[in-house]
């Protein structure tokens, strides 16, 4: 409630001290007929009281709203854009110039190794790849001379088993070749060096470097880490009571550090199974580009929840009064004295979501929906009726 809107409900507050009670006003010393018993869960006011309270009433409507989850989290990055850098066949660093918080791209050199073994596959590599050649046209000449029947078949088959060994011996040099970063298409006698250059395999920033000049790595040896923070993600807690209310498509808005900046994203995954502590994991991709988020950081997360139809009321029209939430519905009309007065009746319900200046109500077994008619403003008032009446006491 405004400042304004307060003043006013104390002002009417006192105005009503002395017009209604829990019988519902003072009769007369003399008076001699038995004082009406008001119910507890009645209000009674004149009209002129009615007038000054501002009482407006209205019927509950069937709308969609979309409320918001608080939930907590951490940034995540996926599995193709976080990669541990290791040497397939270990070394020396000879050199290297990262540091972390480096900005790298997809194949620039990391650090250079140096490990005799690189010699000696390259070695072993141009030897079959020569001993492969001369075997490949020794083969097409013996296959050539045995279809004009000048060989025996067994002379054609020993050399058949001898080209297709030195062509596997070459592929499986190759490979390791590849494997520790050395192009076999580009390599000649005159090329063979002891030193690799070790290549990022992805694009993104150095987090960790474990290596310095002339230290001795194992192929197991995590050298560098490097992600790719263009494409992060949260991995949000929610608890299991709450599992119905996310789907697919939502929006999530987070904030880090206890920063006011707002930052944006979209569940694209919900979990399929429930932990032991009754909770269950949500995913959601970060939209656009964040500067200061970054893997591993807790993040406190709203999630706007899917639209229902509910039952809903403007939000002023439901009071709340010692951790319980009311309305006040139309009861009926009377006169007494010549004077009318109407009946309010004070109605428990439990509030759910507020949205646009609706909030949903979930009202009591057997409440007639279409009859009912309902306080929409003034309902603070009544409230304050009430309680001086004493019987939101009782």
């Amino acid at each position: 409630m405004s400042k304004y809107s307060i003043i006013k409900t104390a002002i009417f507050s006192i105005m009503l001290m002395g017009l209604v009670s829990c019988n519902g006003g003072k009769k007369s010393a003399a008076e001699t007929k038995p004082e009406e018993v008001i119910p507890e869960n009645i209000v009674e006011m004149r009209g002129d009281q009615i007038k000054l309270a501002n009482i407006e009433t209205g019927s509950i409507e069937m709308r969609s709203l979309s409320g918001t989850l608080k939930v907590n989290g951490i940034i995540a990055v996926a599995p193709q854009n976080l990669a541990s850098v290791c040497a397939p066949m270990g070394g020396f660093v000879k050199s290297t110039s990262l540091m972390p918080g480096n900005a790298v791209s997809k194949g620039q050199t990391l650090a250079v190794l140096e490990n005799q073994d690189f010699v000696d596959i390259q070695q072993r590599y141009l030897e079959a790849k020569n001993k492969f050649e001369f075997a490949e046209a020794d083969y097409k000449r013996h296959t050539e001379l045995f279809k004009a029947d000048v060989y025996s078949e067994q002379n054609v088959q020993q050399v058949t088993v001898d080209y297709k060994t030195l062509k596997a011996q070459v592929k499986a040099l190759e490979q390791k070749l590849n494997l520790i970063g050395i192009n076999p298409a580009n390599l000649h006698e005159d090329d063979i060096s002891s030193s690799v250059a070790l290549k990022s395999p992805i694009s993104g920033y150095v987090t960790k470097v474990n290596i310095n000049l002339g230290k001795s790595v194992t192929p197991a040896d995590v050298m560098f880490e490097i992600v790719n923070s263009d494409k992060l993600f949260l991995e949000l807690t929610l608890f299991e009571k709450d599992a119905n209310k996310i789907s697919k498509g939502q929006k999530a808005r987070f904030f880090i550090n206890n920063e006011t900046e707002k930052h944006e994203a979209v569940i694209y995954q919900t979990g399929q199974s429930i932990n032991a502590d009754k909770t269950y994991k949500v995913y959601a991709s970060v939209e656009g580009t964040c500067k200061n988020v970054l893997p591993g950081m807790y993040v406190n997360a709203t999630i706007e929840t899917s639209g229902n139809m509910v039952t809903t009321l403007p939000s002023d029209a439901v009071v709340s009064f010692e951790d319980k939430d009311y309305i006040f519905i139309f009861d009926k009309n009377k006169e007494e004295a010549g004077n009318p007065f109407t009946e309010y009746k004070i109605v428990e319900v439990h509030k759910g979501v507020s949205d646009g200046g609706y909030t949903e109500i979930i009202l009591p077994e057997g409440f007639d929906l279409k009859s009912a008619k309902v306080v929409i403003k003034g309902a603070y008032n009544l409230l304050s009726a009430k309680k001086n009446a004493g019987a939101m006491a009782c």
